[in-house]
Order: C-alpha cells, then sequence, then structure tokens
C-alpha cells in the first residue's frame, strides 16, 4: 500500500525558487497551455521539446527529480492499459499476431504517443502544486475567475473549494492506507482473488472512508466559522499578487515555444 505515498498531485514543497516566485497566476495560465499543448503536438519531436521544456522547469523548482518521477507509479497501471488498448485495439499493418490479438504498427505508434501524453501530462501539471501552496492557488483561481462575477459566477467558493479538493487528495490518500492497514490486520485481503473479487474487497474499505471525509468536511467547516469565514465578500489579502517582470518574461516564453511547436512540429 506504499503506493499512496507517492502521489504528488496535490503536494505543496515550499521554496524560493524562481518558479516558485513567479505569480500564481502565471502558474496557472502556463499548466492550462500545456494541457491544450499536449493535445495538439502530432509528433514524437513536439512531444521530446516539451519534455525538455517540462525539464527545464522542474530543474528551476529545485524540486528533485526523483520526487517528480515518483508520482507517475500510482498510475503505472492506467499508463500499461492505455497503451495496451492502443497497441491491440488499432488497425493497420500487422507487426506479429499472438492468437486473436494483432499488434500493429500503427497501434504501436499511437500507443507510444498516449502513453508520452499522459506522462508529460501529469509530470507538468503536479508541478503547479508542487511549487504553488493552496493559499496562493486559491487566490490565483479566484483572481482569474473574477471576470465571471458580474455574470454571477461565485469566484472565490469556487477558488475555495478546487483548492480545498487538491489540498485533501495526499490526506485522503493517507487516510485509505491507514483503514487498509488496520483492516489487513484484522485478517481482511485486498491483493488476492480476481478483479471482481478485489473490487468486492474494497467495499468494507469505501464505508469508514467516506465517514471519516465527511467528519473531516464538517470539522473544516466548524474550524472557518469559528475563524469568521463568511464567503469572499468584503474580504482583503495578507498578501496581494502582482505581475513583475519574471512573470511577463515567463509567459511569453510559453507562448511562443508553444507557438513554435506547434506551428513546425
Amino acid at each position: 500500500m506504499s503506493m499512496f505515498k507517492n502521489v504528488t498531485i496535490g503536494q505543496h514543497i515550499p521554496g524560493d525558487s524562481i518558479i516558485h516566485r513567479l505569480d500564481p497566476r502565471t502558474k496557472i495560465i502556463t499548466a492550462s497551455f500545456l494541457i491544450v499543448l499536449l493535445f495538439l503536438v502530432k509528433g514524437f519531436m513536439g512531444y521530446g521539446l516539451v519534455a525538455l521544456g517540462i525539464a527545464a522547469i522542474i530543474g528551476a523548482s529545485g524540486i528533485s527529480w526523483r520526487y517528480v518521477l515518483r508520482g507517475l507509479r500510482p498510475l503505472l497501471v492506467i499508463l500499461i492499459l492505455t497503451v495496451s488498448l492502443h497497441i491491440f485495439m488499432t488497425e493497420g499493418r500487422v507487426i506479429f499476431q499472438l492468437w486473436f490479438l494483432k499488434v500493429t504498427w500503427e497501434g504501436l505508434m499511437r500507443g507510444l504517443m498516449m502513453g508520452t501524453r499522459l506522462i508529460l501530462l501529469i509530470t507538468g501539471t503536479s508541478l503547479l502544486t508542487l511549487t504553488t501552496s493552496p493559499i496562493q492557488l486559491t487566490d490565483g483561481i479566484e483572481s482569474l475567475l473574477k471576470p465571471g462575477k458580474k455574470i454571477g459566477i461565485p469566484a472565490h467558493e469556487l477558488a475555495m473549494m478546487m483548492t480545498i479538493a487538491l489540498r485533501f487528495i495526499p490526506t485522503l490518500l493517507e487516510e485509505t492506507e491507514k483503514i487498509m492497514k488496520a483492516q489487513m490486520a484484522r485478517g481482511a485481503d485486498f491483493q488476492s482473488g480476481g478483479i471482481v473479487q478485489r473490487a468486492k474487497s474494497l467495499i468494507p474499505l469505501l464505508v469508514p472512508l467516506f465517514v471519516n471525509a465527511f467528519r473531516r468536511a464538517d470539522e473544516l467547516a466548524i474550524a472557518m466559522e469559528a475563524r469568521g469565514y463568511r464567503g469572499g465578500e468584503g474580504r482583503s489579502k495578507f498578501r496581494e499578487n502582482h505581475f513583475q517582470r519574471i512573470d511577463a518574461i515567463a509567459f511569453s516564453t510559453v507562448v511562443v515555444f508553444s507557438v513554435i511547436i506547434v506551428l513546425f512540429f
């Protein structure tokens, strides 16, 4: 069950690097550019350039490569399944055939591209939470959604909910691990049997997990009310976000980089 410790999404590593000091709005917009870019790239050359860009960001952030790549371990099953489905389910030139399963050249290329896209997507977006604190994320999302207030979009409440959801991913995974270990000590078996049997064995895990999740949500609501939280109206901020020269340089670099990749790769 140690795989839960490898999840990096929702975790934050404090630091004083250039990436940490960027305005949260710059990082949110950059992450959005990355997501769109990965769906526009059509070849391995483009993915290679995106990987170099992400590598440069990781190096500038000062975060350990081992820690970033460790976040991919819990998703190995999804990656393998995605690649396998494309390899065996895509029609084209047959490389070899095993019984009724055909491995095609087109399926192999598409599977590798989808796997590469998922790896880059997870690695790139995880850098957003790793280098940005929950408070900064809330302020950044709220600021970006602020124009929507004119048409009734509750910017502050939406930003708060999204940030709390991200923040509690590691907490819920830690709770899951504790409950699984407690039930395994009482004789529960989560690893033997087929897929259906394993799914059934998870049912006793979900009940206490949901109970704990609702309990934590209630405690958080009481704590926020006790501290005078009444929503976003009239609230001031301890630190105001300001776009600086480094934000303009970073944003311009990402835009130019993205346009070059889309046009030429």
